[in-house]
């Protein structure tokens, strides 16, 4: 593996969005904007109903669309036909987000997991990316995920997000105990990651300084909105995943 030069840049968080301006996040829309200002690209993806990666990031549909429910219960299909709120996008699956960046810029794919069901996503993921000729890194909070996304491809950059997962209410899937092992990454020792992503306001920290100096691993810190979090990504991460600003 290389030295992954490429991710130490600038990357848009869901995309280069602005919600006054009708971009909405983790939109086609979204993505242009960024590789029109040559920005790598975030974003989120889950698994509809159908087996297919869509590119979204909520568990729900509320927030940003017409629709209502899980994402998980419809198909690739319905859910390309539910209106986004507030703009003309409507939601695309990996492939077709593919099909648009066409490595144009770099790419960071954060995988949401359920905590439960991991192969049939990374298994879609994987065959997706094997006609992807551009750069692409695949990261998610979820370690078996990300080992499980290993068993099917070995050549893909692969991160780990992490921080201090303090939040008890949001990580209520979650013990203590794995907690602690999430914010200390010791999960790396079967998820074997290439790059990290560590909440900014849980920096500096430990676990990803090791990362950096024993392993060479690039370090991301996520979500850089305000002066003070970009003071402190450019103090101790090699890239920053900005939003709300441009660098």
């Amino acid at each position: 593996m290389t030295r992954l030069d490429w991710l130490r840049r600038p990357i848009a968080h869901r995309g280069l969005h602005d919600a006054s301006q009708g971009i909405i996040e983790n939109t086609a829309t979204a993505v242009q904007a960024a590789i029109d200002k040559d920005y790598a690209v975030e974003v989120d993806l889950r698994l509809a109903g159908d087996g297919e990666v869509m590119v979204f990031h909520d568990a729900e549909l509320d927030r940003l669309t017409d629709g209502a429910g899980p994402l998980s219960t419809l198909s690739a299909r319905q859910l390309r036909r539910i209106p986004l709120k507030q703009t003309r996008d409507r939601m695309q699956s990996l492939g077709e987000l593919f099909d648009q960046v066409a490595g144009q810029v770099p790419l960071v794919l954060e995988v949401k997991s359920d905590w439960q069901v991991r192969e049939p996503l990374a298994a879609r993921i994987a065959a997706v990316i094997t006609a992807y000729r551009g750069q692409v890194g695949v990261m998610s909070f979820d370690p078996q995920l990300i080992a499980a996304f290993r068993a099917k491809d070995e050549t893909t950059p692969r991160g780990l997000v992490a921080g201090r997962f303090d939040n008890v209410g949001y990580w209520h899937m979650l013990s203590s105990l794995q907690r602690f092992r999430l914010r200390h990454l010791l999960a790396a020792r079967f998820a074997h990651p290439h790059f990290i992503a560590y909440d900014v306001n849980a920096l500096p920290a430990f676990a990803p300084w090791l990362g950096q100096a024993l392993f060479g691993w690039p370090l991301l810190t996520w979500t850089v909105r305000t002066p003070e979090q970009r003071a402190t990504a450019q103090r101790w991460a090699d890239a920053m995943i900005f939003e709300g600003f441009e660098p």
